[in-house]
């Protein structure tokens, strides 16, 4: 199981109500063809595919930073004033294309509010400076350590 179904299942086992959105992929035929943005109020929007038009490009993949902002922004931006939870999945190469992102990622971060989220483990200058942030835990989940980090995720977020 992967980080998003991770977060999938701790939010659906502790009934913990937050705001923000997880990424997962569009395929066709099995073969992945891009990635939506899934609110977790349910707004869609689709992020990265290989038949939209964008400037943006990482792989194989054009990058749609407007519908990364207009959804997910916005939602982790309502999280802000909202919820007691944000979720950020994924902060990875394509949402960072977004300076939007990277400031609302920064204010979550900076903010009272918990942050549960995933990020991706290669060295990039901004996820570097989020992974050294004070109030950020890098847990790197393997299917050894699945079991061990969704413990320490659910009492995490059962805390006061």
């Amino acid at each position: 199981m992967g980080k998003t179904a991770l977060i999938k299942e701790a939010l659906a086992r502790t009934k913990v109500q937050g705001g923000g959105f997880y990424t997962e992929e569009i395929r066709t035929g099995g073969v992945r063809q891009g990635f939506r943005i899934v609110t977790l109020d349910g707004q869609e929007a689709i992020l990265a595919h290989i038949n939209i038009s964008s400037p943006r490009q990482v792989s194989k993949y054009r990058v749609d930073t407007d519908a990364l902002d207009r959804v997910g922004v916005s939602a982790l931006r309502q999280a802000l004033k909202k919820s007691d939870l944000i979720v950020i999945d994924e902060i990875g190469k394509m949402e960072l294309l977004s300076p939007q992102f990277r400031e609302a990622v920064m204010q979550a971060l900076n903010s009272s509010r918990k942050v549960l989220g995933t990020i991706m483990l290669n060295p990039h200058p901004f996820a570097d400076q989020i992974k050294r942030h004070p109030q950020v835990e890098v847990l790197l989940v393997t299917r050894d350590n699945r079991t061990e980090i969704m413990r320490k995720v659910l009492t995490w977020l059962t805390e006061e």
